[in-house]
């Protein structure tokens, strides 16, 4: 039976209540990185991602989201701690859209992105992607589409990156179009990476270390969604 991971793709946009209620579940640490960010918005998009990863992983272990403890490794991958051997997790936040992954053993990167408006997503492939990607990127029939190859193809590149736990930018050549199946890391390692369908023009990809396909149930809910039972936004379950 394949693997499975669990994603949520939820709206980073809360009532005072709700942000109120996942800042409280945070740590110091969490607290104090969100902050330094210099944006009100920002700072509650950081709140809302990483207490809803404590909430959804909560869950998972039967555990209070707020006695969850994770440490940062080398290149800033977390890896949950408290308790030990519990999920691998993963979570990114693009715009107004948080992505969370929860998986088993397999290490788990995700990432979500929305093409961001003045950004020239030509020069961008010519100067960081291959060849091939670049020139997927350059034939695009107008600048939506341009726009949008760029920005599934990042989104793939940044999730094989997280789940290697290695860095992004020296990776950024790292061909993910045409296969599934991506050599990356150090030392070397094989990942599977997929895209997810995602609403409103953005781009989400989820990677698993090694080769054999897994399960994704992707959850879609706004706000308030804290109090439900996980799974009850509606939910899309594929073998990738």
């Amino acid at each position: 039976m394949p693997d499975a991971v669990r994603i949520w793709i939820v709206s980073a946009r809360v009532s005072p209540d709700e942000l109120a209620r996942y800042r409280a579940l945070l740590d110091a640490d969490e607290r104090a990185r969100a902050a330094t960010l210099a944006q009100a918005a920002t700072r509650d998009r950081f709140t809302v991602a990483h207490g809803a990863l404590r909430v959804l992983v909560g869950r998972a272990v039967d555990l209070p989201p707020e006695r969850l403890s994770w440490r940062r490794g080398r290149h800033g991958k977390p890896t949950l701690t408290h308790p030990r051997g519990g999920p691998q997790t993963s979570l990114s936040y693009s715009d107004e859209l948080v992505a969370i992954a929860v998986a088993g053993d397999r290490a788990v990167g995700v990432d979500i992105q929305h093409p961001t408006p003045g950004l020239d997503p030509v020069a961008l492939a010519d100067r960081f992607f291959a060849a091939e990607e670049a020139r997927l990127v350059r034939s695009g029939p107008d600048a939506a589409v341009r726009a949008d190859r760029f920005a599934r193809l990042w989104a793939r590149k940044e999730a094989v990156v997280k789940a290697a736990g290695g860095r992004l930018w020296p990776q950024l050549a790292l061909p993910v179009h045409r296969d599934d199946v991506v050599r990356c890391g150090d030392p070397v390692g094989v990942h599977r990476v997929t895209d997810v369908a995602t609403p409103g023009g953005y781009r989400v990809a989820v990677a698993l270390a090694g080769e054999p396909p897994f399960d994704v149930a992707t959850s879609y809910g706004p706000t308030g969604w804290t109090d439900r039972p996980a799974g009850t936004p509606a939910e899309d379950r594929r073998t990738r």
